[in-house]
């Protein structure tokens, strides 16, 4: 409930003097609107602003990790190529190792079979019993 002494107090004050205030005051709202609308797009620019260049450093980022993965796989290709030609060429010296080792086993028990052979007593030639 509004006392006496408010209620008085607005009816003393002339209509044109209250019409006034109530447009100085609507006035001052449409200012503050205007002014928040003014910052929110500020803001909105500031933030547009920031995501831009967010985004512009995160590709940069995306684009120098992709390039040092790419260096990275470069290099493990390298080194693979290489230690590939290296089991190629070992394995290389290992079947050739094998052939000659299989030679001179050959030679060898050519050699033996020759000894043998001269060694052996004839026995087709030799006396019956």
């Amino acid at each position: 409930m509004v006392n006496r002494s408010e209620a008085g107090k607005i009816m003393t004050k002339p209509l044109p003097e209250i019409l006034d205030e109530i447009e100085d005051s609507i006035r001052l709202a449409d200012e503050a609107a205007k002014n928040a609308r003014e910052a929110a797009v500020q803001v909105r620019k500031a933030g547009d602003k920031a995501v831009s260049e967010a985004s512009k450093i995160a590709n940069e980022r995306i684009a120098e990790v992709d390039r040092m993965a790419n260096k990275r796989i470069a290099e493990v290709d390298r080194i693979t190529n290489e230690r590939i030609d290296r089991v190629e060429q070992v394995a290389k010296n290992a079947m050739q190792l094998a052939e000659l080792l299989k030679l001179s086993v050959m030679d060898g028990v050519a050699a033996v079979d020759k000894r043998l052979s001269e060694k052996a007593p004839d026995i087709e030639n030799a006396p019956k019993k």
